[in-house]
């Protein structure tokens, strides 16, 4: 079970300082002097833990470093542009021409696009498969792919993965595993279940006012025996030994931030960790709200349209949803309209919910997402990613849920 509370403690505490200036300070610079030439070499040999430049490094974004690290349990954690640019960052430095990865569950339609698209075009091909396909992820694994890719809880598809069972399989066939938690910091802990590499989109929860576009990923510890000595890894054995333990943390920044600078900004590392700081405060209130939620939605107008949640006893997942989600899966849930023209005319009549392409924002938010993130996919595509023509994603905010819960069924009177 989240302990919220020591969480409300270590965020407040880690971020804030007792000397001096007590909120996160921003450090603009683009670069940075030193001292001498001594101190500039041991910079960039990686002997002085000093800013280089802020393309690999910023004190502001080495203080949100810090505190997502520690709060996912991380050995470091790389701030970047977004969370696309997170998930670019791990895929370039981990993968290149001829390798594989295996995508479980379904996807958001940025990470979709970027997989079977973009890296396809530079020589790396990609396999799905559902979160319960536990046959076809083992005989990838036989083959010896390089990494595997998932999201905690799948966007929008709701489906929920057996993590620590795919971690197990992972690390027997030393396979590196990359969770995607953007909706569900603290309520999913992926490192400590077996996954090498978490990456968030830091736009979402993490700062929940949608003021400050970020991404961020986490390492584990590199020990002696680890995966990445298998053979498959060979390409990166050079660098395992002078890296040290935080090997997984600099491998991606010596081989995709440094030279592709998708590096964070500090203004927006900034607002990030002010957002940040109240993260244990609403995250236990968006799974309060979107529980009480859905299950007055699906009482009041489940003969209408489908609400689709793990909570509710009708998803084939909620066995699961109960014994390793007890206190939620992150703000999402959806309405199935069954057509275009009827979500449509429900998103048109909602006069509370706002409709943005984004989610864990402090407001309630739809979207219609056959029309939108996911317009450019094939039907086949749109299937197995849990999207059909009626689907709405709804993100539930802080509001009084009884205020959301009327706006909906306000909405669903047009039907």
């Amino acid at each position: 079970m989240v302990d919220f509370d020591y969480y409300n403690t270590l965020l407040v505490q880690h971020i804030g300082d007792k000397v001096g200036a007590t909120a996160p300070t921003i450090t603009p610079s683009a670069s940075y002097g030193y001292r001498d030439a001594n101190e500039a070499e041991a910079i960039f040999a990686g002997r002085e833990n000093l800013p280089l430049y802020a393309r690999v490094g910023n004190p502001t974004n080495a203080k949100l470093e810090s505190v997502v690290s520690l709060v996912e349990g991380g050995v470091g954690a790389i701030a970047t542009s977004s969370g696309m640019g997170a998930l670019s960052m791990v895929l370039t430095a981990y993968l290149k021409a001829g390798d594989e990865i295996l995508c479980i569950g379904g996807f958001f339609g940025g990470t979709y696009s970027l997989v079977d698209e973009t890296l396809r075009r530079f020589g790396i091909t990609n396999s799905f498969c559902d979160v319960d396909d536990f046959a076809h992820l083992e005989s990838r694994l036989q083959a010896g792919i390089k990494m595997v890719l998932m999201e905690s809880v799948g966007n929008p598809s709701l489906r929920l993965p057996d993590l620590q069972k795919i971690a197990n399989l992972c690390a027997t066939y030393q396979t590196l595993l990359v969770v995607d938690n953007t909706a569900t910091p603290l309520l999913v802990q992926p490192l400590q279940l077996g996954a090498d590499i978490v990456i968030h989109s830091s736009t979402k929860n993490m700062s929940g006012h949608s003021a400050a576009l970020g991404g961020i990923a986490v390492f584990r510890k590199y020990t002696p025996g680890d995966k990445l000595q298998n053979k498959k890894y060979h390409d990166i054995h050079p660098l395992l030994e002078k890296l040290g333990e935080k090997a997984l943390m600099g491998i991606a920044k010596k081989r995709a931030l440094r030279d592709m600078g998708m590096s964070a900004n500090a203004f927006g590392s900034f607002l990030t960790l002010l957002g940040l700081e109240t993260l244990a405060l609403r995250m236990p209130r968006v799974n309060e709200n979107l529980t009480q939620i859905v299950t007055q939605l699906h009482a009041s107008i489940g003969h209408k349209i489908v609400i689709h949640h793990p909570s509710l006893k009708t998803d084939k997942h909620h066995d699961r949803y109960v014994q390793h989600f007890a206190q939620g899966c992150g703000p999402i849930f959806t309405i199935d309209c069954h057509t275009k023209a009827r979500a449509y005319a429900l998103l048109n009549q909602l006069k509370r919910v706002t409709l943005t392409a984004n989610i864990g924002d402090n407001r309630t938010l739809a979207l219609h997402m056959d029309s939108t993130i996911f317009r450019e996919f094939s039907p086949e595509a749109k299937r197995f990613l849990g999207v059909n023509e009626g689907l709405i994603r709804v993100s539930v905010g802080l509001e009084s849920p009884e205020h959301i819960v009327q706006d909906f069924l306000q909405a669903a009177s047009y039907l």
